[in-house]
């Protein structure tokens, strides 16, 4: 305890204080603050343990700075002593506040220095915190031997003004040294900012502002890393660590990392997000944080993208050999050098850029001109493949187009090299492929994309890109094929932007990479362009399949119009069908009326796959896909897997898919009577935009179908009738001849033929409404019943008999005109008797002759001359004169005999015969029944019905000019 003081020693302690306070408060020298208030203390207070210890806040101890202690030994008071859990030390560093303690010695919170008050004997002590505000910066203990000290209130007072200036002083030391250690990045930014100013290359200026980052921050090395696009690889451009010392350009791209070894350190840094790896910290995952620190060599990293817009250029990493804590003023100062090198980067690519624009502006000057002025759209298509391929250095081109009739992407064109194989998958089909796309060799396809991938492409404003295939989520439907084909990366556009999807044009590259704004941009372009050659091809694409169906049912109406059976009219709709609708396979399922069975006839390929078996007999009622045809009202398409087993038996086809199937119907009021099915090829489906031209066609077939039908069918009847009249009226003029008794010779002829035994009134009784059998009159003149005569001139008959008969029938004519005939027999005995064919009618026979004579002798002129020459054919007997006129006028290849006998009959008149007539006869010229003919009256009527009637029993009738002016009237009648 201090003595008692002079009076006037208040006025020196606070003189002294005074200037230990003013010491303490210009003083930065902490050796001198602990000095001087150690002086202080021994000098003003009588206390023999003095000691100052400073406060360490990491450790959690005191460190001893020195003092005085009885004995002189200073060496304890430089220990340092940790504090533990309730010590008085703790106590008084944490709660700020002095403790008294009445003997040291037997305090056992007072740690080791409860031995070393023993030592000193030291028992009454004080302790004070050396404080500034809330902080410790230290203690002062102050020990006596007296026990349970107590200072005066003017000592405390002193002591709290003391260790609060010592406190202060310590606090502003500490501050000073803090601020002088704090790294202030604004200076080295403003000097960069102020040398980036001056001229010099781009490699100049990333040299400077490595070493001003590598100064600022003191790395084990900083490093410029670009990042090449195609490879999608980074590579060290500039680093401050050489070989030789200084800074080194990274000419060799082998000096860096992959994408694909960095992981997500790749997608931070296209996130524009800076990358802090240090001592048990990271901003990435831990298997790639360790990764990347391995591939790079280092332990710590700190890593800041160099992005100009969207596109990341590469990236400013400062790298340690130690684990290292990075400060923010460090990472604040990397990160605004990283966009510091994005500003000045572009200055760099500028010429580069420049050139490039030009080369784009001619790419798209090239489209355009190839849009313009070539007409070929394919080699337009070429052209642009080829560009863009080159100026963005890939190995594919796909132009797709959105096949709505498909529901799929069809590849109009591609370009890959030579040892690659087209993308998409072309459908397997056999004969009845009718072509494909740009004359390719098969049409190829893509699958539709999802709605998200759709309504992305559809929706983007600019090319949609996709760096790594096999990671990226975009065109997931599309992934398995292309990496088959080895794509990696693509860039796809919609050729009509913020448009409905209708065509893509897509480039695709061998390697993962990535795609620059301005690729992205030309390639968009360029995707445009493309989009209006699609759209002028698929106009004319339209044009052309209209024109097509057009022209089909065009061909087909034409066919339809000049056809002269029925067959020849199915025929040609049948193969206008197939042009039409480009199928493999068409075909009619008909039957007449009130038929329950159908015949097929068929057009197209004879290949297995797409048969239809035309032998088959369809039954209309049981066959349900006629039965639905016959109830729809149009047409309508069906799967084959569909349909029964009884129109499997006839479609039978393996690759068959579907067919088309519309009846022949004309009207509400007529019945069908028929079915068109068309097979569909390998695609299996047809253009929707011919369809109507088809339904139209089967409309117009059904018609005129019907009308031919019944034109056959009204003209085989006027036949009929016409031939039934002819021969009726020839009846009735004999029988008329007979009863008038005219020529008795003729009459007891006519009597001699069984007919002759029956009356007008039996034969009008009878009816004779056809020309079928031998037309004789039934009853008791019928063969069999007691004429004998009948039978033996039904099966033969003297050929002179014949003759005679017909030239008595005429003989009014020959009296009248003074004709001289004769009868010459060209071939012998065997001529005179012929057995004649089952179908012969003698009674025909010998009515057509007469009508041949009459015309011959109405043809000839008075005093004129008729020949009748006789003679057998087939089986060798050929000579005389018959077989001369056979030669110099021979039979028209139709109606040659083939095989079988016959008997000629070959009548010669000197007459003047129409040419028309003879033309008309042998149906040289074609027959209009609505054009004037010498066929619609006599005697050209009577001779066409003469030929009918002939060449339904086997033979024929024909009529020719001779050389020598005479006519020759050429009759052939079949031999049993």
């Amino acid at each position: 305890m201090s003595q008692q003081q002079k009076p006037n020693s208040d006025d020196k302690k606070l003189v002294s204080l005074g200037r230990v306070l003013q010491t303490l408060r210009e003083e930065d020298n902490v050796d001198v603050l602990i000095e001087t208030s150690l002086n202080y203390l021994q000098a003003e207070f009588d206390y023999s343990l003095i000691w100052i210890g400073f406060y360490d806040r990491l450790d959690h101890r005191i460190l001893g700075k020195g003092g005085i202690a009885p004995g002189g030994d200073i060496s304890f008071l430089k220990q340092r002593i940790f504090l533990g859990p309730g010590d008085l030390l703790e106590q008084v560093v944490i709660q700020l506040r002095p403790i008294g303690v009445p003997d040291l010695r037997q305090e056992t919170r007072a740690g080791e220095w409860r031995k070393a008050a023993a030592n000193f004997d030291i028992k009454g002590t004080l302790i004070f915190p050396i404080r500034y505000r809330d902080r410790c910066f230290g203690v002062v203990m102050l020990g006596s031997s007296i026990w349970g000290i107590s200072p005066r209130s003017e000592e405390k007072a002193r002591l709290s003004m003391l260790l609060g200036g010592f406190g202060a002083s310590l606090n502003q030391i500490e501050s000073d040294w803090n601020r002088s250690r704090t790294k202030r990045p604004d200076e080295p930014m403003f000097r960069m900012l102020g040398r980036l100013q001056e001229n010099g290359t781009v490699l100049q200026k990333l040299e400077m502002v490595v070493a001003e980052v590598h100064q600022f921050v003191s790395p084990t090395r900083t490093s410029v890393y670009w990042f090449e696009r195609e490879r999608r690889y980074f590579w060290r451009r500039m680093s401050n660590r050489a070989t030789g010392g200084g800074f080194s350009e990274g000419s060799a791209k082998a000096s860096g990392i992959t994408v694909q070894e960095s992981g997500g350190f790749y997608d931070a840094l296209v996130a524009d997000r800076m990358v802090s790896i240090g001592e048990a910290q990271s901003s990435l995952k831990a298997d790639v944080t360790s990764r990347l620190l391995q591939r790079l060599g280092v332990r710590s990293l700190l890593a800041s993208p160099i992005c100009l817009g969207d596109e990341l250029l590469g990236f400013l990493a400062v790298e340690g050999n130690e684990p290292r804590i990075w400060k923010e003023e460090e990472k604040s100062f990397v990160r605004g050098t990283s966009q510091l090198i994005a500003l000045f980067s572009p200055i760099e690519r500028m010429e580069a850029t420049i050139e490039q624009t030009k080369e784009d502006q001619f790419l798209t000057a090239q489209i355009a001109t190839a849009v313009t002025t070539q007409e070929d759209w394919l080699h337009i298509l070429k052209v642009c493949a080829e560009r863009l391929t080159a100026r963005l250095r890939v190995e594919r081109c796909l132009v797709l187009v959105f096949n709505s009739d498909e529901k799929q992407f069809e590849v109009c064109y591609q370009s890959q090299p030579v040892n690659r194989r087209p993308l998409g998958v072309t459908p397997k089909g056999g004969e009845g492929e009718r072509g494909s796309r740009g004359g390719s060799e098969g049409n190829f396809f893509l699958p539709v994309l999802s709605e998200v991938d759709w309504q992305l492409l559809e929706r983007s404003a600019e090319a949609v890109g996709v760096e790594d295939l096999s990671t990226d989520l975009k065109f997931v439907v599309w992934r398995d094929g292309f990496l088959e084909g080895g794509v990696r990366s693509l860039l796809a556009c919609n050729t009509s932007l913020k448009r409905p999807l209708t065509g893509l044009l897509i480039v695709t590259g061998e390697n993962p990479r990535s795609w620059t704004a301005a690729q992205r941009e030309i390639f968009s372009l360029v995707s445009q362009q493309v989009g209006l050659v699609l759209n002028q091809w698929r106009l004319l694409e339209q044009n052309d399949v209209q024109q097509r169906g057009y022209d089909s049912l065009q061909l087909a109406l034409s066919s339809m119009q000049v056809a002269q059976s029925l067959s020849e009219m199915e025929g040609g709709a049948l193969r206008s069908m197939l042009l039409m609708l480009e199928a493999p396979v068409a075909a009619l399922v008909t039957w007449s009326g009130g038929s329950e069975d159908g015949r097929v006839v068929t057009e197209g390929a004879t290949n297995s796959q797409f048969a239809l078996d035309s032998d088959f007999v369809v039954r209309v009622r049981s066959d349900e896909l006629i039965q639905e045809a016959l109830a729809t009202d149009g047409f309508f398409v069906k799967d084959v897997t569909t349909l029964s087993s009884l129109s499997r038996s006839w479609i039978s086809g393996s690759g068959i898919k579907k067919v088309l199937v519309m009846a022949l119907r004309t009207s509400v009021d007529y019945a069908p009577t028929g079915v068109a099915v068309v097979v569909a090829g390998s695609s299996g489906v047809w253009r929707s935009s011919v369809l109507p031209m088809f339904g139209l066609l089967v409309s117009q077939l059904a018609w005129f179908r019907r009308y031919m039908m019944l034109t056959v069918s009204l003209g085989d009847d006027r036949q009929k009738l016409q031939c039934l009249n002819w021969y009726k009226h020839r009846l009735i003029e004999d029988l008329y001849v007979k009863g008038s008794g005219v020529d008795k010779g003729s009459a007891n002829a006519l009597l001699s033929m069984p007919y002759a035994r029956s009356s007008i009134s039996d034969l009008l009784a009878k009816g004779l409404w056809n020309m079928g059998g031998d037309l004789l009159i039934q009853g008791d003149a019928s063969p069999g019943k007691g004429d004998s005569s009948f039978s033996a001139a039904r099966d033969s008959i003297r050929l002179t008999s014949l003759l005679l008969r017909s030239l008595d029938r005429i003989d009014d004519r020959i009296k009248q005109k003074g004709i001289w005939t004769q009868i010459h027999d060209a071939g012998g005995e065997n001529a005179l008797i012929g057995n004649f064919g089952i179908d012969v009618d003698i009674l025909k026979v010998e009515l057509v002759l007469y009508e041949v004579l009459m015309a011959a002798c109405d043809r000839v002129k008075s005093g004129g001359r008729i020949d009748i020459w006789y003679r057998r054919l087939g089986r060798g007997n050929k000579s005389g004169i018959g077989r001369g006129l056979e030669e110099e006028y021979p039979m028209p290849d139709a109606q040659d005999p083939t095989g079988d006998s016959f008997i000629e009959l070959s009548v010669t008149d000197d007459g003047v015969i129409d040419s028309q007539l003879i033309a008309e006869l042998q149906e040289l010229v074609p027959s209009d029944d609505l054009a004037p003919s010498t066929l619609a009256k006599p005697p050209g009527l009577h001779l066409r019905i003469c030929q009918s009637i002939l060449r339904r029993m086997g033979g024929d009738l024909n009529f020719y000019h001779i050389d020598d002016g005479r006519v020759l009237s050429r009759l052939l009648i079949p031999l049993s």
